[in-house]
């Protein structure tokens, strides 16, 4: 019970110890919050300013009025200025804005400052150090470099030069470097300095990263830009130049830090020193001699562990074989202990089995003879009925067969799904043969969209059954028995031929058989089109191509009772309009 309470107690005083310590920070940030809010209003008031800073325009400058107190003591630029000069109230700094110095003395009084504007960040960081601010300087430069990126990362490069931020810098440095395959042709790398290239190259080396080849081809181009600009006349003058110039360079580079894939292209540069492509071809020679040699260590304990492997896998295989030999025949003996009891259980159950059978069998002939007996008697009522329904069983299962029969003529086709086309077609054509040996000889989606094709398939085949479907569903086509021959604009007679419409959602029309009125016209073979039923193609053809056609249903094929030729009703009959239908299939089958 004693112990309870202690606890309770130790365990109160820590939450009350807790609460103190919540209460005391909470305090502390009040009272930053009211000094923050104390020298803001310090700054943004008028009493006891005794100091002006005047900035912008020389001839008519902006007036700020502050504090000396605050200056001297937050900024070691006005400590300096201000110390021991007590009569000086005013100094110029025409070099500032007034948008750029209202921040400078925000961050003096209260430590705040804006950065919405991200264009202004160079200026405010040349402001910080002028001002000897380290500490906004830092927070300055880490935003800059925060904010520095692929498509800006010259301009800051650029704009660092008379700051000397060595973090911007070496952000530059790092953009430059990942994307230097990029921009290697890009205007703004020739324009970096040789200082700047100095620094590139040390700052690469510190990463000890390789020196492709690449840049050495930049760096070529760069010193001759450099010499051009000089304008020297002779050639000689021109080499001598260029090789001091990338002397200067030279000594910076660590012979491991090009890269020996590139050995071969560098010795195009003729101002590589022939010294240090020697030593360069020699590390070459060394490293490849030594990768050899770890190649070779590497294969000989390879083979040594393979060796190794072996030897423990034969082990193992031993003792894996005694194991299972063993194991073997102890099974073996249990599985001839188990089928002798196996056998000797099931020759019990199967003469009991066959007791139970040979009386069950007793029992169901003596159940059917009497149900047999039954049925016989009811049999005799009941035969008329059997016979009417054996009957309309054998008729409906013959019409079946039919169907059957009908759907295996058009197995294959992608328009002809519908067992009432297949028996139109039938009826229509009245050619058992024909239905009995055609073949689909043409698919357009299967053969190509050409007419070229379609007349290589067709020409010459005799019978001929073309079939089309438009992309609206529409369903046409056509019937010869002559066929089409291998000929160009020749009209071929055949009195047998007729068009057809299987399927045609316009007022809901069936299905019909339209014949040919002008034999002589029948049909039309010209290698430049693809099917032509009628005089000129005008009942229907297809184009070249097989997609787009053209219909004036009527000049030789009978038109349906009621419907006049050249009206809007007849062209649009077959495939839904004159000219504008596309074609989705063409399907053409004969023997």
């Amino acid at each position: 019970m004693d112990n309870n309470n202690n606890n309770n107690q130790i365990q109160n005083a820590n939450q009350n110890q807790n609460q103190n310590q919540n209460e005391m920070k909470n305090l502390e940030k009040k009272v930053t919050k009211n000094l923050i809010k104390d020298y803001s209003n310090l700054l943004n008031g008028n009493s006891f300013k005794d100091f002006s800073i005047f900035v912008e325009n020389k001839s008519n400058p902006f007036e700020i009025k502050v504090h000396k107190s605050i200056l001297s003591s937050r900024s070691p630029f006005f400590n300096k200025f201000l110390k021991g000069q007590n009569d000086i109230n005013k100094i110029f700094l025409n070099q500032f804005n007034k948008k750029e110095m209202e921040s400078i003395l925000s961050y003096i009084y209260y430590g705040n400052i804006s950065f919405e504007n991200q264009e202004n960040l160079i200026q405010l960081l040349e402001i910080s150090i002028y001002f000897k601010l380290n500490l906004l300087k830092e927070i300055i430069q880490k935003k800059i470099s925060n904010s520095i990126n692929y498509s800006n990362f010259f301009q800051f490069l650029f704009q660092n030069r008379n700051l000397n931020s060595n973090e911007i810098e070496i952000k530059c440095f790092e953009l430059i470097n990942q994307n230097f395959s990029q921009i290697q042709n890009n205007e703004n790398l020739f324009n970096l300095t040789k200082e700047e290239i100095i620094k590139f190259i040390q700052f690469k080396q510190e990463k000890k990263e390789i020196f492709q080849f690449d840049f050495f081809q930049f760096l070529d181009n760069w010193i001759e830009k450099r010499i051009n600009s000089l304008k020297l006349r002779k050639y000689k003058h021109k080499m001598n130049a260029k090789k001091r110039l990338f002397h200067s360079f030279f000594s910076l580079f660590d012979k491991d830090s090009i890269s020996k894939q590139d050995f071969d292209k560098l010795k195009q540069f003729d101002f590589f020193p022939k010294s240090f492509l020697v030593d360069i071809q020699n590390k070459v020679i060394q490293d490849n001699q030594k990768e050899i040699e770890n190649k070779e260590k590497e294969i000989e304990d390879k083979n040594k562990e393979i060796e190794n492997k072996e030897k423990e896998n034969q082990q193992m295989k031993i003792e894996i074989e005694k194991k299972w030999k063993k194991e073997v025949e102890n099974k073996e003996k249990e599985n001839q202990q188990m089928k002798i009891e196996i056998e000797k259980k099931w020759k019990k159950e199967i003469k009991e089995k066959e007791k139970e059978n040979e009386q069950m069998k007793i029992e169901i002939e003596k159940k059917w003879k009497k149900e047999v007996d039954d049925l016989k008697e009811e049999n005799q009522d009941m035969k008329p009925v059997f016979d009417k329904y054996r009957d309309q069983y054998q008729k409906d299962l013959k019409s079946k067969f039919e169907l059957m029969e009908l759907q295996k003529i058009f197995s294959d086709s992608g328009i002809v799904k519908d067992i009432e086309y297949v028996k139109k077609l039938q009826e229509w054509i009245n050619d058992n043969d024909f239905f009995s040996k055609m073949k689909k000889g043409f698919s357009a989606k299967r053969d190509g969209f050409n007419s070229q094709n379609w007349h290589k398939a067709v020409d010459g085949k005799g019978k001929t059954l073309v079939i089309i479907k438009t992309k609206d569903n529409f369903i046409f086509g056509g019937f010869t028995q002559v066929g089409f021959k291998h000929s160009s604009g020749e009209y071929i007679n055949d009195s047998s031929a007729f068009i057809f419409s299987l399927r045609n959602d316009k007022g809901d029309r069936i299905p019909a058989k339209f014949t040919c009125k002008e034999p002589q016209y029948a049909i039309c073979s010209n290698l430049n089109y693809g099917p032509i039923f009628g005089n000129n193609g005008d009942d229907f053809r297809l184009e070249s191509n097989l997609q787009p056609g053209y219909s004036n249903f009527g000049h030789s094929y009978n038109l349906p009772n009621g419907i006049t030729y050249q009206s809007n009703e007849a062209r649009s009959y077959l495939a839904g309009s004159y000219s504008s239908w596309i074609v989705d299939e063409v399907e053409t089958y004969f023997i």
